[in-house]
């Protein structure tokens, strides 16, 4: 049975959902309705105990089970996102080159946005070939606010 617990971040109610088979998804949101269950599973705690220490500027690996639903091409996807490390970013045709076919940066890219593990899976990482920020489905001021938070430290003229 899918349980979901809520964790209030600097980006909105995160939900945590998942089973005894791990984490299914991770979303966020400005508010919440939904009430979280009452009963939480080891997996979903220690997810929500992550997210807080990725927030908090202590983590920047995750550890956790994860089971997300997707197709097989979506999980490769996924799968290599998590090989973006803390504080750097890919872009779309990077992924679909290490997907073996630069031609599949299309539905890379929509694997990309389907992403349903957020920050844990770092979609956030991966940006346009030209620098820019685009396709992020939780808002590009988000993707902002994140990669900003993994990567703190700017230029500082000499004068």
């Amino acid at each position: 049975m899918t349980q979901k617990a809520y964790l209030e971040t600097p980006l909105g109610i995160a939900t945590i959902s998942g089973d005894e088979n791990g984490v299914v998804s991770v979303s966020v949101t400005q508010q919440s309705t939904d009430k979280p269950s009452k009963e939480i599973h080891p997996y979903i705690q220690e997810a929500c105990t992550q997210l807080k220490e990725y927030f908090d500027g202590k983590r920047t690996v995750f550890d956790l089970k994860l089971n997300p639903s997707g197709t097989e091409f979506q999980k490769k996807v996924w799968e290599e996102l998590l090989h973006i490390p803390f504080g750097k970013t890919a872009t779309y045709l990077d992924m679909a080159k290490k997907l073996g076919d630069p031609k599949c940066i299309r539905a890379a890219a929509s694997a990309n946005g389907k992403n349903p593990l957020w920050i844990i899976v770092p979609c956030h990482r991966v940006i346009g070939s030209d620098g820019s920020l685009t396709g992020y489905a939780g808002g590009l001021w988000r993707k902002k606010w994140l990669l900003d938070h993994e990567n703190p430290v700017k230029q500082q003229s000499l004068f």
